[in-house]
């Protein structure tokens, strides 16, 4: 099991705790350190089912400076909105967990990160 995290955010810290109690192992990888590449978010998102305009962080000051809350969110635009991601790590929403058993959650919520648990 792998979580993107920042450790910064009370969300990524919670999921964190969470794991722990349950006692599983994972791996935790600080995403604005060790930006996914476009490669590994495009995977994440076939996993979790989403585009990437479907876990971008549009309120962050970045997310204005590129104008991203007026880019077209369709299949021509798909690799802009996954470039932007790749680049500015800061706009993926947080924490992403991928479970080993194929299980990937966006984990802003206790029941969200229970959803990955064995």
């Amino acid at each position: 099991m792998e979580i993107w995290v920042n450790p910064r955010c009370s969300k990524c810290r919670s999921a964190l705790s969470i794991l722990d109690e349950a006692g599983v192992s994972y791996e935790v990888r600080r995403y604005l350190e060790e930006p996914p590449t476009v490669a590994e978010l495009d995977a994440v998102l076939k996993r979790l089912g989403l585009d990437p305009w479907d876990i971008a962080r549009l309120q962050e000051p970045e997310a204005a400076e590129l104008g991203i809350k007026s880019w077209p969110r369709d299949e021509a635009n798909r690799n802009r909105w996954l470039t932007a991601l790749s680049e500015h790590p800061k706009l993926i929403q947080r924490p992403i967990i991928t479970a080993d058993d194929g299980t990937t959650v966006v984990g802003r919520s206790e029941e969200a990160v229970r959803k990955v648990l064995p």
